[in-house]
């Protein structure tokens, strides 16, 4: 990060004296499991959070609702790969499994969830909140969405994971079976928030499987404002998709804790790997702006990604992903029956 003057989101392992040490741009992720900012039964302690919240290196912070490895599923942190280091920045017990609960306890219900993050964004003085999920059931989207027009509260963004996100952690079903994929998800959110008359309040961020400059700008013409990469950056740092994320047998070292295999990762060397890596994306991305005949890229939009359909036949993305008409979904114009009904199953104080 400092290296390359870009942000990183710290994951929900919690802030590490490492993010304070070598500053750079932290994004907070919020877990169910609230590491970082938890009392000794997993609930979320404010007090923890406020202290943490308002540090210089933290600029964001995020709840993460799900992600696209593993949509619906908590996470576990295997007790033999549970240091005293890592406990203490978890906030845990040792020699014990470390469980990411699937579900947040501080709360149940989209109207809850907003509460939450005003509750969260008065404790870190005004900072960016926002959460992150990967899109299942339309109608639970929409039903935040109706949230937000019941209590008058947005977040500042909004990550959307695709379904082909992925970490060795993560069961091999759900990697592969479960989420919608990231540009089918994308669309969706933009086109929600148009509808319901938010997209100018709140930033998309889109993440999954991003590894060219190509995939940004996709990603960038149908809708984000910001892209995450974590997979490329994992290949830049190393990382040969063994996956033994979880058993504390990485042969890179990138994901163990034990030091005979830890060594094999060369910090200093690395680093400035993905460093260049992250400063070769954004200069690729720019040219492919440049030879679009545009001067920046938040000028992409739809028509400017072709794609071949069959044969000789091509379409360009405003053509395949037709946005709907800015805040049909509250006055009820022109909406197509699937629409509709997704809108019609969406309850804001249920889930």
């Amino acid at each position: 990060m400092k290296i390359g003057r870009f942000s990183h989101n710290a994951g929900e392992g919690g802030i590490s004296p490492y993010h304070l040490e070598y500053g750079g741009d932290l994004v907070w992720q919020i877990g169910a499991g609230y590491f970082g900012c938890r009392n000794a039964d997993g609930s979320f302690n404010r007090v923890l959070f406020k202290e943490k919240a308002n540090q210089d290196v933290v600029k964001m912070i995020e709840i993460k609702l799900s992600q696209g490895a593993k949509p619906g599923h908590g996470g576990i942190l295997p007790a033999v790969k549970l240091t005293q280091e890592i406990a203490e920045i978890r906030q845990v017990s040792m020699g014990q499994d470390v469980v990411s609960p699937p579900v947040h306890s501080a709360f149940s219900t989209p109207l809850e969830l907003l509460e939450f993050v005003a509750r969260l964004r008065e404790l870190s003085t005004g900072k960016p909140i926002g959460f992150k999920l990967c899109i299942g059931r339309k109608s639970e989207f929409l039903a935040i969405c109706k949230a937000m027009l019941e209590t008058g509260i947005t977040p500042d963004f909004i990550t959307v994971d695709g379904g082909e996100g992925g970490t060795g952690a993560a069961p091999i079903e759900l990697t592969n079976s479960v989420g919608t994929p990231l540009r089918d998800g994308l669309i969706f959110v933009h086109n929600a928030l148009i509808g319901t008359g938010f997209r100018e309040q709140i930033r998309l961020i889109a993440s999954g499987k991003v590894m060219s400059a190509f995939h940004m700008l996709r990603l960038l013409a149908l809708g984000a404002d910001t892209i995450n990469s974590a997979r490329a950056m994992m290949f830049a740092l190393g990382c040969i998709q063994a996956r033994h994320c979880n058993q504390d047998t990485c042969p890179t070292g990138i994901t163990t804790q034990n030091p005979t295999r830890y060594r094999a990762l060369d910090i200093t060397d690395k680093s400035v790997r993905v460093a260049n890596y992250q400063t070769s994306m954004i200069k690729n991305l720019l040219e492919l702006v440049a030879v679009a005949g545009l001067n920046s890229p938040s000028e992409l939009q739809p028509w400017h990604i072709n794609r071949r359909i069959d044969g000789t036949k091509i379409a360009n993305y405003a053509e395949l992903y037709p946005c709907i008409a800015d805040r049909c979904l509250i006055s009820d114009l022109k909406l197509s029956e699937t629409w509709r009904h997704d809108w019609q199953r969406a309850i804001s104080s249920a889930w």
